[in-house]
């Protein structure tokens, strides 16, 4: 943490002074420390942001002390300051991972490291006077929810730079995965620069057949924050089986996760801010009484898009990142199959130039029935999940899928096809023709229940479901208690809270 990086300069990380205050009675409960790369709404890519923007809270919620350590960038204008010095070092144009989509920033090993190591020393350095229930640092009795392969050093240097000094005797690390597609596969020369002693050069070892980053035997992150953890995790039941399942959707790992176990928790979601009563974003509010009269009203986000407003015609919305994960080349591929039909559908997303490129077109090859919007348009996304009938998910495969969680509170019935291969983190699978047919078929199946008592049956069973974190948020308590760090109690019931919401939001 004391390298001498170029273009260094001093900042505070932002004070507790004037901070909002929130709805948050604090018991007992556990000393718990979130760490990730992402933490919504500040900074997000997909699901793990909006896990770190909704999970904490809901653990403060219920009584726990809750902090959540993650990188400050460069768009954190409304931070608080903690009084507490740090070293940075150049600009990152609020960007997560790298100069652009696809490119990874040289250093990002050396910057996860020091997020690691930062998020290690927050719990003992850290004096937050916070509240009439807990004041001072978290202290050692602590709990590490680790996110992703960034944060898999941290059960390594916990071990190594820690606990042989009787620090953190009784602190535990429980290592969530999001996406096991990406993993931080590395030079295996580099581990040199990890700062870790040889005897955990095995937990990073791995061989594969690709040649990115360079050919043969590896360094992988995630493999290391798996083994060395006290306790694996994912984000569905569904996913947990997945990954054990076998090489393919497991990505080289399935074999590992097997030795250590894992288990399936499904994430909630932000039902605060995903609220089609409440929506500042829309211009009709209602619930599951109203929602038949206000759907067709809400497709006047036609005219926003440039398409002739119809209230009348099935719409069908896509939004996602543009990369083969979210299967954005296949629905490209599948919507000439099926815009025949009486149909009318919106793309918004932004990623990989080449797909940005490919639904920019969609206007100009079906200038009355599609269109694409390649940006990051937060209005634009709450409008389409409220005024389309239909949310397509085409991905060749989805951990979780939040998506999914904000279209049926919506009352927007998800269309989900079983599509094939997973792609992996090196090279990208051609689009399947049976993949291009599944969610063809699909789709017009789904249309062929427009105006129905069905899909009236299936807006209502969306609209019915308790999406929020309470249930998840229980279930990690459990999960978290039984790791048995010194002084942990089980917290109480609270409302759910979410941070304020913020727009100025860090990009992949």
């Amino acid at each position: 943490m004391q390298k001498q990086l170029p273009g260094k300069q001093e900042a505070k990380l932002g004070t507790l002074n004037d901070r909002p205050a929130g709805n948050i009675i604090c018991g007992q409960g556990m000393n718990l420390i979130f760490v990730g790369a992402e933490v919504g709404p500040w900074s997000k890519t997909g699901g793990l942001g909006d896990v770190l923007g909704g999970l904490p809270p809901a653990m403060a919620a219920k009584g726990h002390r809750v902090m959540t350590v993650s990188p400050r960038y460069d768009q954190y204008k409304d931070a608080w300051d903690t009084n507490v010095l740090v070293e940075v070092w150049g600009k990152t144009g609020s960007k997560i991972y790298g100069p652009r989509a696809g490119m990874d920033y040289l250093d990002n090993q050396l910057r996860f490291g020091l997020l690691c190591q930062a998020a290690l020393e927050a719990p003992r350095v850290l004096n937050l006077n916070n509240s009439e229930y807990f004041s001072g640092p978290y202290g050692e009795d602590v709990v590490f929810i680790a996110n992703d392969w960034h944060t898999a050093l941290l059960p390594c240097y916990l071990k190594t730079m820690y606990k042989p000094r009787g620090i953190y005797k009784s602190a535990k690390v429980a290592f969530c995965i999001h996406n096991i597609a990406y993993q931080g596969r590395f030079a295996f020369s580099d581990f040199s620069l990890l700062n870790l002693p040889d005897q955990f050069k095995g937990s990073f070892d791995f061989i594969d057949g690709y040649e990115k980053p360079v050919k043969g035997r590896k360094m992988n992150w995630m493999k290391a924050g798996i083994l060395e953890s006290d306790r694996v995790l994912t984000v569905s039941p569904y996913y947990a089986q997945e990954l054990v399942s076998g090489i393919e959707k497991g990505v080289e790992l399935d074999n590992i996760i097997r030795k250590t176990g894992i288990t399936g928790i499904v994430n909630g979601m932000d039902i605060q801010e995903w609220n089609p009563a409440s929506d500042k974003y829309i211009d009709i509010k209602y619930d599951a009484t109203t929602i038949m009269d206000a759907k067709p009203l809400l497709k006047a986000l036609q005219a926003d898009v440039g398409l002739p407003v119809d209230r009348n015609i099935p719409l069908i919305g896509f939004i996602g990142r543009l990369e083969e994960q979210k299967g954005s080349d296949i629905l490209a591929a599948a919507i000439p199959k099926f815009i025949g039909e009486d149909v009318r559908i919106v793309v918004l997303g932004t990623g990989k130039k080449p797909m940005e490129k490919q639904i920019e077109q969609l206007e100009i090859m079906y200038p009355n029935k599609a269109r694409g919007v390649a940006e990051f348009n937060v209005p634009l996304a709450h409008m389409i999940i409220a005024g389309a009938n239909f949310m397509l998910v085409p991905s060749r495969f989805e951990p979780c899928g939040l998506i999914q969680l904000h279209a049926m509170r919506y009352g927007t019935v998800p269309l989900c096809a079983s599509t094939g291969g997973l792609v992996d983190t090196v090279k990208c699978d051609a689009v399947d023709p049976a993949d291009v047919n599944a969610i063809a078929t699909t789709v017009k199946r789904a249309l062929a229940t427009y105006g129905t008592p069905a899909l009236k049956e299936m807006i209502q069973n969306c609209m019915a479901q308790d999406l929020s974190w309470k249930g998840p948020a229980r279930l990690w308590e459990k999960m978290l208690l039984g790791l048995e760090v010194s002084g942990s109690e089980p917290g109480i019931e609270g409302e759910e809270i979410s941070p304020l919401a913020k727009e100025n939001v860090a990009a992949p």
